[in-house]
């Protein structure tokens, strides 16, 4: 499924807080980067997720975000540094831009 206007739109006011965000459109989905890195991605599904590396994965995993796992069949199960968004943080456009701040201070 192609991610729409509004899924873009949706994302760019969740994260309206960080500043100087581009899209790019990357596998199916978009990426979200701010100054030229990339934060977060759209999935081709429409889930929304943060990238996360050192003290965020245990953030992410206290926040009950869900880690992006895939398998390709005949292969071993692989996994990505990306967290879903909860329903809350999509509710939520100031905590989830503080989130994505703190994500970008650690990447």
């Amino acid at each position: 499924m192609a991610i729409t206007d509004a899924q873009i739109e949706h994302a760019l006011e969740l994260f309206s807080s960080v500043g100087d965000i581009t899209t790019r459109k990357m596998f199916g989905g978009v990426g979200l980067y701010s100054h030229g890195t990339i934060f977060s991605v759209i999935m081709s599904d429409g889930t929304i997720r943060l990238k996360g590396t050192g003290p965020m994965v245990d953030r992410y995993d206290a926040l009950g975000m869900q880690k992006w796992v895939y398998q390709r069949p005949g292969q071993k199960q692989s996994a990505m540094p990306y967290w879903a968004l909860t329903d809350d943080q999509l509710d939520d456009p100031d905590a989830t831009s503080a989130l994505a701040q703190e994500a970008l201070a650690h990447l």
